[in-house]
């Protein structure tokens, strides 16, 4: 059985694949609380399928891009549960699995674009082709720097339409295609590394000046 989660964007989601199709999905109620909701997600998934973590055969996670703290949670999860069952853990670009579901639910005919909120007032934005291959990027900034009239999945198209006039679905990541990417070797698989673009907030501080 493979377990899937994502936490690059605000709402955790979680998934099971039995190896032919996804038997059960979560996702968080309530968003910017990943640290808190996982693991009872991961619970509740494993008893809803009704299996214990053992019989969990690998473990696949989405590395972002996205913010640094819900990464984390995400991937330091997924490489301490893969440790302990000894199984193995996948990472895939979270853009790639919006890019996935897009092409395989027809909401996408021709090349287009992902583009996920990254705070800020800016996004993460990748471009795929008709495949969902990926052409570029992904890259942070401005939607105005990165607007496009391709069609645009992903939150961020909603949230800035004056730069991506042509939104579509999906909005958000799901486990449930996460799985299936990984299944059916749809996206590039990665080490569950987190794929920040940008530099976490929290600093080191500097020296105390010398008192004079």
């Amino acid at each position: 059985m493979l377990l899937t989660f994502d936490t690059a964007t605000p709402l955790v989601t979680v998934a099971l694949h039995d190896g032919a199709d996804t038997v059960v999905e979560l996702s968080a109620d309530s968003p910017m609380k990943h640290g808190e909701q996982l693991a009872p997600l991961i619970a509740a998934a494993l008893d809803q399928a009704g299996i214990v973590r053992q019989d969990l055969t690998a473990i696949g996670v989405g590395v972002g891009p996205g913010p640094f703290t819900g990464l984390r949670v995400g991937l330091v999860t997924a490489r301490t549960l893969a440790f302990v069952l000894e199984i193995p853990v996948y990472g895939v670009c979270t853009l790639d699995v919006l890019a996935v579901e897009a092409v395989a639910t027809g909401a996408v005919t021709g090349d287009f674009a992902v583009a996920t909120d990254a705070r800020r007032k800016e996004v993460y934005l990748a471009t795929y082709d008709e495949s969902g291959s990926r052409l570029d990027g992904p890259v942070v900034d401005k939607p105005a720097v990165l607007a496009t009239d391709l069609p645009v999945v992903g939150e961020g198209a909603q949230l800035y339409s004056g730069a991506f006039p042509n939104a579509t679905g999906p909005t958000r990541p799901s486990a449930g295609w996460l799985a299936y990417a990984i299944a059916e070797e749809k996206a590039e698989l990665l080490d569950p590394e987190p794929l920040y673009l940008r530099r976490p907030d929290a600093a080191v501080p500097s020296a105390p000046k010398p008192v004079s």
